[in-house]
């Protein structure tokens, strides 16, 4: 039976409210999916400091890293199209990319961000694609690719761009995205958003230095000259202050890795695919290698970027296991092993759950500092599963 119970819906939404009267957000909306329906959807506040302009079901925002999955999928997709497997290296669709040593580099390891690619050395622009490509191509791995787990924050979305270009002949990966999932889905989720829809878009607020113990490790590095962790949020360089996603040229563009536009309903009704074995309206329309390789840990390791232990699969971010207990060790994407997603700075986070039919996305614009997101979003979700 779909549908959350009146405890749950209570829990969800309590805390939600205690959001704003506690820990601080300006605005914000979530929207809960299970087997295909939307079951729950809040929003409020205001999308600007001013508060002139009330937060309402179809405020976008943009969402950073979450940005990620969706790239990932479209990624996915063009490989299953075009009948490469994961272990496939790159090569085979980016000739040019076999220079200095990455020949052997797979798609998986692309994907679970074990190339060694998470930083460039040349200071290339971020605003200048075919500079940022030809850099890859040049770029020596950092470690013997799949050896080392390294987000890699910026690069992630080049490579997925370039390999999706390669494989299909579209002239973006968000113009793929749209054309496979964003038109048929009437998904309100953008990899580079049109201008009619700029004027929807809610300012993005800095957040304030208030870190808990587990995001220590990974601030002291991003504020250490020469760490792995700053040279990968710097390269590409550009876009570094929160101001810059402000900008409708930013939202425009189209950045893979971290320039995605989005609604809560549309990143859950996203996620509400893959937490459905893949179908949508009872037509499978995910390929289930596809699904599989979404829900199947191709890494778990402490990051070389992030500082933690992370998981992931085949782009997807999971909770890392245990390896003495056996049990996840955080619950990001709630109790289920087989749950997966991807958080964005800040604090937005989406996700499925394939064990319960559930999906969730949680968005916002007063930004919080942390490597993760904060109790704003996992207090939703314990909530979820209350």
């Amino acid at each position: 039976m779909t549908g959350l119970s009146p405890r749950t819906c209570d829990a969800i939404e309590k805390w939600f409210q205690s959001n704003f009267n506690l820990r601080g957000d300006l605005g914000a909306a979530v929207s809960v999916w299970q087997d295909g329906t939307e079951v729950m959807h809040l929003e409020q506040g205001f999308t600007n400091r001013e508060r002139t302009r009330p937060w309402t079901a179809e405020t976008l925002v943009p969402v950073w890293s979450a940005t990620k999955g969706p790239a990932a999928v479209a990624c996915l997709i063009a490989l299953h199209e075009a009948g490469l497997p994961l272990n496939a290296p790159v090569v085979e669709v980016w000739p040019e990319f076999f220079l200095s040593g990455k020949e052997q580099i797979t798609f998986a390891q692309v994907l679970s961000h074990r190339a060694g690619l998470c930083a460039l050395i040349q200071r290339t622009p971020i605003f200048d694609y075919n500079a940022v490509i030809k850099a890859l191509e040049q770029q020596v791995p950092r470690w013997q690719p799949g050896t080392q787990q390294a987000y890699h924050a910026r690069t992630f979305g080049f490579l997925l761009d370039e390999i999706v270009r390669r494989i299909t002949g579209a002239d973006t990966l968000g113009h793929y995205f749209d054309e496979m999932f964003g038109a048929p889905l009437e998904l309100d989720f953008w990899i580079g958003l049109p201008p009619e829809h700029h004027h929807r878009v809610a300012t993005l607020y800095p957040g304030k230095m208030n870190l808990s113990a587990g995001d220590q490790a990974f601030m002291k590095a991003f504020n250490t000259a020469g760490s792995v962790t700053q040279e990968t949020f710097a390269s590409p360089i550009g876009l570094n202050a929160v101001q810059d996603f402000n900008q409708p040229h930013t939202w425009s563009q189209g950045y893979a890795s971290m320039g995605g536009v989005s609604t809560a309903r549309a990143l859950a009704k996203f996620y509400s695919v893959f937490a459905n074995g893949g179908k949508y309206q009872s037509l499978q329309i995910i390929p289930t290698w596809v699904q599989r390789a979404l829900t199947q840990p191709l890494s778990d390791s402490q990051d070389a970027v992030l500082c933690v232990a992370t998981a992931f699969s085949a782009g997807m971010m999971m909770d890392p296991i245990n390896p003495e207990t056996h049990q996840k060790s955080r619950q990001l994407f709630g109790p289920s092993e087989s749950a997966f997603g991807h958080p964005g700075a800040g604090g937005s986070l989406a996700f499925a759950d394939p064990e319960t039919g559930l999906s969730f996305a949680y968005v916002m614009n007063q930004m919080e500092v942390g490597v993760l997101p904060s109790e704003k979003a996992l207090g939703l979700v314990r909530a979820l599963y209350s």
